[in-house]
């Protein structure tokens, strides 16, 4: 596999794992909300949010193009568009951007997060989840 700037190629194989990865991101961060009032931090949670959209990113632009975004997750947006094209919803596309673009502040600030700011990124990784899905059902890339 080369690397080539912030991405590397990857084996066909790839995308199931990063689909793992993501679906397991996903669930911990919905099982760390409902303890919430134990972790008195949404910005906890909001980490595996962000793992968890970067996880699906990475599945897609494995599957359609054997490739995957490495170090610099601001360009995990312009890898999928550039994998994608038009077929990238704007909305998808300004969703994962948008979270994204949070993480530093979420993962390194001093600010506690709270309970509202992880509900909304909750509802924004399942829609997300939900299209990158359907987009890897397109390429046989499920889970059992």
């Amino acid at each position: 596999m080369t690397r080539t700037g912030s991405s590397k190629r990857v084996d066909a194989g790839y995308a199931l794992g990063r689909l793992r990865k993501a679906a397991a991101f996903q669930e911990a961060a919905a099982v760390l909300a409902e303890q919430l009032d134990r972790i008195h931090d949404a910005d906890v949670i909001y980490a595996n949010v962000v793992l968890a959209l970067i996880a699906y990113t990475d599945a897609i632009t494995a599957a359609f193009a054997n490739v995957v975004n490495q170090k610099d997750h601001a360009a995990a947006a312009k890898l999928l568009r550039d994998t994608l094209g038009k077929a990238l919803p704007d909305a998808q596309e300004r969703r994962l951007i948008r979270l994204i673009g949070r993480k530093d502040e979420m993962s390194y600030g001093a600010r506690i997060g709270r309970s509202d700011d992880i509900q909304q990124a909750l509802g924004n990784l399942e829609e997300f989840a939900a299209w990158a899905r359907e987009k890897l059902t397109e390429r046989g890339v499920t889970l059992p």
